[in-house]
């Protein structure tokens, strides 16, 4: 694993608590300067002083993944910060396990709108930043629900990973050119709050028995991945979707 490169930037989207706080971690870890941003800005700061109480290497920042303006002051926060951002993770997520023919249409945009159109927003953003200083990488989190439709998901959530698995080829291959990497990851089931609320303990067992593998994947594992296609010697690598799922999806 490529340690430490330069202590470039990175935000982390929704890296307040599960997934994405493990990536934070994980991102400070190897020497990445992290923004957390989150919709709890009161979270993201406490990870923030927990990883650095100093706030030399990591800031909390308040983001709306929604909206186009609060990730341009994300942008405009890490610049202000540290002089430059190199890199976006896009780990935002909403979800809910619901029959396709129970989700309202409101409910599917409020899922999209987290997901969807949260990693087009952040990506568009901090792509043109990236274009302009001649570097930069985003890593996207997919889902295997956005491969195979989804089994213990909604539709409005399978749809948006869908979704996110095009976006990262677009990104890729429009700012290729201009030393920008742009991948998905795409895990299957995680030891992560998100699966246990879906996943009773009851049932977990059975769930279990579902995966070749016979076991849940590990946030810090997805960590350890993002990390390594945002850093310095990973420009070879674009437009790729990186399964991790235990084998429940082989290509």
């Amino acid at each position: 694993m490529t340690q430490g490169n330069g202590g470039d930037v990175v935000l982390v989207t929704g890296g307040a608590s599960g997934l994405g706080a493990a990536i934070a971690r994980g991102m400070h870890e190897r020497g990445f300067r992290v923004g957390i941003g989150d919709l709890d800005a009161a979270a993201a700061s406490a990870l923030a002083a927990e990883l650095d109480p100093s706030g030399a290497t990591a800031i909390g920042i308040a983001l709306d993944v929604r909206e186009q303006a609060s990730f341009e002051a994300a942008r405009d926060a890490l610049t202000a910060r540290w002089g430059s951002v190199e890199g976006l993770v896009n780990n935002a997520a909403a979800t809910a396990a619901r029959p396709v023919l129970d989700i309202t249409p409101d409910e599917f945009d409020a899922v999209m709108a987290v997901n969807a159109r949260g990693t087009f927003v952040g990506s568009q953003v901090f792509g043109r930043v990236f274009k302009a200083q001649g570097y930069g990488r985003i890593v996207n989190l997919a889902s295997l629900a956005g491969q195979n439709g989804g089994t213990a998901t909604g539709a409005h959530y399978a749809a948006s990973k869908g979704a996110i698995l095009t976006l990262t080829k677009v990104f890729a291959r429009d700012l290729a050119a201009f030393g920008v990497t742009a991948n998905a990851i795409a895990p299957g089931p995680l030891d992560s709050p998100m699966v246990h609320r879906t996943i009773s303990e009851e049932a977990m067992p059975r769930f279990l028995e579902n995966i070749p593998v016979r076991q849940l994947g590990t946030p810090a594992f997805i960590a350890d991945i993002a990390a390594r296609l945002c850093a310095r010697d990973a420009g070879f690598v674009t437009g790729a979707t990186w399964d991790i799922n235990g084998g429940l999806f082989m290509r």
